[in-house]
C-alpha cells in the first residue's frame, strides 16, 4: 500500500507540472482527460495521505 501511495504522490506531482503547462504535449493528453486533476492536484495527494494512513492501520502490528 505504501507502493500505491508513492505512485499517487508522484502523479500529484504531474498533475501539477501539466497544470502548469511545463511537461509538454503529455501534459495537454493528461489535462484533456484528466482536467479535475490538473486544476487540483492537491486531490491526488489527498489520496496518497489517505493510502499511507490505511497502509498505517493494517500493518499495525
Amino acid at each position: 500500500m505504501y507502493f500505491v501511495a508513492a505512485v499517487l504522490a508522484v502523479l500529484s506531482g504531474l498533475f501539477y507540472a501539466a497544470g502548469q503547462h511545463q511537461v509538454g504535449s503529455l501534459g495537454t493528453t493528461m489535462c484533456e482527460y484528466g482536467g479535475l486533476f490538473c486544476e487540483s492536484p492537491y486531490l491526488v495527494l489527498v489520496g496518497a495521505g489517505l493510502a499511507v494512513a490505511w497502509a498505517a492501520l493494517v500493518s499495525v502490528r
